[in-house]
């Protein structure tokens, strides 16, 4: 089968389109062929090796997966002797950060993982950029206690975490303002933000709103900065761990004082967040937003293009035709 290979941590130039051996199905694995995946923010981690914390996961010097990919979308071809559940034939899409070498024609995943069926009606490509964007969201929201009506502010609207968490709180009732470029700022009211600020034009950290949440999803500003945002008892979250790594810390200090909080959003129960957003994809509250797709045998392009911070939503890889 054609499979991205690389052999060591680095930027998309270590990354080749060679010819490898298919996987062997476990017992408690099944055996998919993969016909799209995305390149994300968590793939191009695992790509380089940074932060260096990610290799914990990853393989300390050299990485563990000859081939990357963290999501797919596919059909069951076969299943291990113990499997229940899937079937030939099924069209089921999956994600874990730590990997899956999902970026190849077929992927053996164990059910153990984070694999849900592909709701009717909605296509492959639908379904792979609902996963780890959406994951990552929801590890947002679920630090929190959301109540119909609040006011949260998301920085980095337009990203894919950013994307689908306008979408995640407009579906809970509250009003969202949203940051994104120019070019972007229809996307933000299409996928439900009730205000828009141009980033490229404004400083949102001076918006004169007052906001029960502000949840950054790029990870660029500052509990400091963003405090005079926030109501009273209000709540901040980054994406990322601080210009100094002091979020984490933040979190635990804030915890026992009184006013504003900062809470750290580590990611946990990707079932579980699969498991929400294909309810939300089947009963229509929520649509992935995707950029572009490239072919696979341009998968140096595709994360070369991730990598320049300038993407919209999620990026799809085409790994076969249908």
């Amino acid at each position: 089968m054609k499979a991205a290979v690389r052999s060591r941590y680095g930027l998309p130039e270590v990354l080749n389109i060679e010819e490898t051996e298919r996987p062997v199905v476990g017992d408690e694995e099944i055996l998919v062929k993969v016909f799209v995946t995305t390149v994300n923010r968590t793939d191009c981690a695992n790509l380089t090796g940074k932060p260096y914390v990610v290799r914990i996961f990853t393989g300390l010097t050299a990485p563990l997966n000859a081939i990357p990919g963290t999501d797919f979308a596919g059909e069951v071809i076969e299943i291990g002797k113990q499997v229940s559940g899937f079937k030939p034939g099924d069209r089921v899409f999956g994600f874990d950060d730590s990997g899956l070498s999902s970026m190849a024609e077929f992927t053996s995943v164990s059910v153990k993982k984070a694999i849900r069926l592909i709701p009717d009606g909605i296509s492959f490509e639908q379904a792979v950029a609902s996963a780890e964007g959406a994951h990552y969201a929801i590890n947002f929201i679920n630090k929190v206690k959301l109540h119909k009506g609040e006011r949260a502010l998301v920085n980095g609207g337009t990203g894919a975490i950013g994307s689908a968490l306008i979408q995640l709180l407009k579906y809970y009732g509250l009003k969202v303002v949203a940051t994104g470029p120019t070019e972007h700022l229809d996307k933000l009211t299409e996928i439900g933000a009730d205000r828009n600020i141009n980033y490229q034009k404004e400083d949102f950290t001076k918006d004169q709103g007052k906001f029960d949440y502000v949840f950054d999803s790029v990870g660029k500003s500052t509990f400091g900065d963003c405090k005079s945002l926030l109501v009273e008892d209000g709540i901040y979250i980054s994406s990322e761990l601080g210009p100094y790594s002091q979020n984490p810390f933040l979190a635990i200090s804030t915890t026992f004082s009184e006013g504003k909080k900062v809470r750290f959003p580590l990611p946990q129960n990707t079932p579980a967040s699969l498991e929400l957003i294909s309810r939300l994809l089947e009963n229509g509250h929520f649509r992935p937003l995707i950029d572009r797709s490239f072919e696979m045998e341009d998968v140096r392009h595709a994360f070369s293009y991730v990598m320049t911070g300038q993407k919209i939503g999620n990026v799809l890889l085409k790994i076969r035709d249908k």
